[in-house]
């Protein structure tokens, strides 16, 4: 074995752990299913209900109501919170799994006098630990013994490898500097060493930052804000609505029918509080079909139903209510590599001496390809296995090596009897490395920087394979600088007939074989992805560890800078140099944050909150967790660290920005159903409130019976919120712009629906009432006025006020004049609405005392849906009148 170390013995560490702690580090504390249920119990409008619910069971208890006409209510509460809080709870019970999976890490240590494997969260201060290529750094230590290149972008967010140095023997480790400092989530990428464990769990810096999210600040999601307004505004309707209806129900039975003051308080006592207890309980059936109890199901339906159809998509929900904050959302801000990036550097450019430019190595001429690929395969410092020529393996190559290797692919496994004489290796300070070759060509193969292997190029190789005199590099020096202008990083391959010699100095004579230019791609999703965010008003701005000149380039490519000639891009300090204030002024016009800082994601997601922006953070690494945890909506990407995950509300599991604005999609469409469902049942509840006032105007005292109004709110808010909850995600809803924090849920288009409805089925119903020519339809051949004269009629109105508002479902799913669009593309619309219509036909038929209903014949049910019909035309010619006079609200981009 390389290293050997006593270790602790199992004294030590004990004594260590009791002093130190453990390495476990405290995640955040979950909430259980019950404790998820009470918070969703907490609800405004859930609120509302249970009281409702409570004043029903009273007057159920006092024998003022029957025991069915509080199901409804309690039905809505149960499906509503149970749903969501399953739905949320499973989820959570899901991701607690994979993070309990990942502390199941073990590292190897040395223990007793030998090399042993534990648990991760078992190590504690002043273990030594072995760490080999593709091991997690399991805490902070120190480097003691050989050396390593660690991966730091999880905790810093920078790309490039970092090269650490082993501490010498007599140094003191209060001063050991960075260099041979590890950190807990770096990745080994090469190397092999011991690290001597100096802190563990949450001293460690990824406890440190764990403990950050705790203190995270939290506070309402767009929806639960707008919800918590509109419940107190319907809690205000509703208690209004029923002081009105109960003066009305007194007014009518004292003057209208009574005779008067004095008449009236001569009757029976008896009959007296029977009219001021119905007038209550009507009253406070009022209050309870005023409250809208299906939109809580409705919400928790519609979250769960988008929150599957997401994860067919790569998106996976961690909590629900993010799904509706990513679609108003107002500003993202995002990483570049993996997101907007494949995450991988790739040959994109080929340049000849010539500055001849060639993107694929198919198109490069047969000599120059051949040559680059056998200096290239055989100046490697990486170990290749191709004995699977579709799945080549790279040990030891870093990310450039990697780049070219894949990119000559087609000869790594071309092993010919190549002997190698000599070798340079890379470092810093040379910039390039070389390799004397002996076999099938005799040769020394070099690559490097290109201002310095250029230096020394004499020739360069031509399309025929010939050497070429290199005397004006003017035409290439062009085309690297087009290169580099692009976010290339550039990298010159050479070769010579001269050895290596012992000053290990670059070859005097070298012919050029070519130049390679490097990056880190775009997706091919990335261009059109960022142009759907802009064009939905979202202000994306890219954030990474990138030098300024590099991400420009990037977000140049990305489509970020157009449209706006006042485009900032700022590195951090730049940033830094700027107050608060001057930030919050440029945001708009900020694009770009290069060579940024954990510090600076956490900065501009908290001043974009402080000027009432939604804003939404995309993360990996350690050093996201506060920012992802402290926005608007955290978006964690499937490759990053667990801690990052854990504080998103949204994990990415693609990496890719596509599938963020998917994301964004289904929000937008769960509050345009939400929308759709107020329209509807805030018609039914303005409807029916008019109807119930207004007849004990017209010698009804009660028009719609309580058992009525309660099944009525049953059938039309509970089921009718099922249907509302399926609807399709359309591309057009992403050319809309998001709205704003304080926006409130209905906007005045809607209120015109609401109000001309309502205004309309309730005049269309006292018509109904009132009308000798309604009461000739539906008096069943028996004499008007007859009992059973009046019991037809006031069924065939009960029908008809139930299908005034079926039809107005059609009128309330689509702002536009096309009834019909994407009607099938919601199956729970399709299957619920002509549910709705079967269970009232027999429930009408067949309610008997209860609905205070008798059959009607097939000609009769003819014609109440003939009747009923009507408010198609009309809202139609509504919209109409709004498309002329107004706009419409409908974008037409698709």
């Amino acid at each position: 074995m390389k290293f050997i170390y006593p270790g602790l013995t199992d004294e030590e560490v004990t004594r260590a752990r009791a002093e130190h702690g453990s390495n476990a580090v405290a995640s955040q504390e979950t909430e259980s299913f019950w404790e998820k249920l009470v918070g969703n119990l907490k609800d405004p409008i859930i609120i509302i209900l249970i009281v409702a619910l409570l004043i029903t069971l009273a007057l159920w208890l006092f024998g003022y109501a029957k025991w069915y006409e509080s199901v409804g209510i309690a039905f809505a509460v149960v499906i509503a919170t149970f749903v969501a809080t399953w739905s949320e709870y499973s989820n959570e019970q899901s991701f607690q799994k994979l993070l309990e999976e990942a502390s199941m890490i073990r590292v190897k240590v040395f223990r007793n006098g030998h090399l042993t494997e534990i648990p991760i969260n078992d190590l504690v201060v002043g273990d030594h630990v072995l760490l080999q290529p593709g091991d997690t750094v399991p805490s902070d230590g120190l480097l003691i013994a050989g050396h390593a290149e660690i991966d730091e972008a999880a905790l810093t967010g920078e790309s490039e490898p970092v090269k650490k140095q082993a501490l010498p023997e007599d140094t003191d480790p209060g001063a050991a500097n960075d260099e041979s400092r590890l950190y807990r989530a770096g990745l080994l990428i090469d190397g092999e060493c011991v690290m001597h464990v100096t802190a563990v769990g949450d001293r460690t810096r990824y406890g440190q930052t764990m403990k950050e999210l705790v203190s995270a600040e939290d506070r309402l999601s767009p929806l639960q804000h707008k919800l918590t307004a509109l419940g107190g505004h319907i809690a205000t309707f509703g208690y209004i609505g029923a002081t009105v209806i109960f003066l009305a129900f007194m007014f009518n039975n004292i003057f209208l029918q009574g005779g008067g003051m004095e008449t009236y308080w001569a009757e029976d006592t008896g009959l007296i509080v029977k009219d001021v207890v119905t007038a209550a309980i009507l009253a406070i059936i009022v209050i309870v079909v005023a409250v809208p109890e299906g939109l809580p199901m409705m919400i928790a339906m519609v979250l769960a139903i988008n929150m599957k159809k997401l994860l067919s998509v790569k998106v996976l929900v961690r909590k629900l209510l993010g799904i509706e904050t990513a679609g108003s959302l107002n500003i993202l801000c995002t990483d570049k590599t993996g997101t907007l990036t494949e995450g991988r550097l790739s040959v994109s450019a080929f340049l000849d001496g010539a500055g001849t430019r060639r993107e694929r190595l198919e198109d490069i001429p047969q000599a120059q390809r051949d040559q680059a690929g056998f200096a290239l395969r055989n100046n490697t410092s990486a170990v290749i296995d191709a004995s699977d020529p579709n799945d080549v393996k790279m040990v030891g190559a870093d990310r450039t090596e990697q780049a070219l290797l894949r990119f000559v692919s087609p000869y790594l496994a071309q092993d010919g009897a190549i002997d190698i004489v000599d070798l340079i290796p890379f470092n810093s300070t040379r910039k390039f490395s070389a390799t004397q070759v002996d076999g099938e060509q005799s040769l020394t193969l070099v690559k490097g920087a290109p201002e310095v292997i250029l230096g020394n190029c004499r020739h360069w190789l031509d399309a025929d394979g010939n050497a070429q005199e290199l005397s004006d590099q003017g035409p290439l020096q062009a085309a690297m600088s087009e290169l580099s202008g692009r976010a290339m990083r550039l990298l010159a391959v050479a070769v010579t007939d001269t050895p290596i010699d012992g000053s290990k100095a670059l070859p005097e004579d070298l012919t050029l074989v070519g130049v390679f230019g490097m990056r880190d791609e775009l997706r091919t999703t990335a261009y059109s992805s960022v142009k759907t965010a802009k064009d939905a008003g979202i202000h994306v701005v890219m954030i990474t560890g990138d030098a300024k000149e590099t991400a420009q380039a990037i977000a140049k490519d990305v489509g970020l800078l157009e449209d706006d000639p006042e485009a900032l891009v700022l590195t951090s300090t730049e940033l830094s140099g700027l107050s608060d204030d001057e930030v919050k002024r440029i945001l708009p016009h900020l694009y770009v944050v290069a060579r940024a800082f954990p510090t600076d994601k956490s900065r501009l997601v908290k001043l974009a909150k402080d000027i009432g922006l939604v804003a939404g953070m995309t993360g990996d690494g350690v050093n996201d967790a506060p920012a992802v945890k402290n926005a608007d909506v955290g978006f964690a990407m499937g490759s990053g660290t667990e801690m990052t995950k854990e504080s998103s509300d949204i994990v990415i599991l693609d990496d890719n920005f596509s599938s963020l604005t998917k994301a964004v999609l289904y929000g937008r469409t769960l509050f345009k159903s939400i929308r759709k469902f107020l329209i509807f049942q805030l018609t039914v509840n303005v409807s029916a409130i008019l109807v119930v006032f207004l007849g004990q105007f017209f010698g009804f005292d009660l028009p719609l019976t309580m058992t009525q109004l309660l099944w009525l709110n049953i059938i039309m808010d509970t089921l009718a919120g099922l249907a509302f909850a399926g609807e399709a995600a359309l591309e057009r809803y992403m050319q809309e712009r998001p709205l704003r924090r304080d926006e409130p849920l209905i906007n005045a288009d809607m209120w015109s629906s609401i109000l001309i409805n309502g205004g309309v089925i309730a005049l269309l119903s006292i018509l109904f009432l009132t009308s000798p020519t309604t009461q000739g339809w539906f008096s069943g051949g028996h004499p008007l006025g007859s009992p059973e004269a009046e019991a037809k009629f006031l069924t065939a109105f009960f029908a008809f006020f139930v299908f005034i508002q079926v039809f107005n479902t059609f009128n309330a799913r689509t702002q536009g004049l096309n009834l019909f669009e994407h009607l099938l593309d919601n199956r729970l619309f399709s299957i619920i609405v002509p549910s709705i219509m079967a269970i009232q036909v027999i429930f009408i038929s067949f309610g008997g005392e209860v609905l205070r209903t008798v059959g009607l014949s097939l000609h009769e049910w003819f014609l109440v849906l003939a009747l009923a019909i009507l408010i198609v035309p009309i809202d139609l010619l509504r919209k109409l009148v709004r498309n002329l006079m107004f706009a419409n609200p409908v974008h037409q981009g698709a």
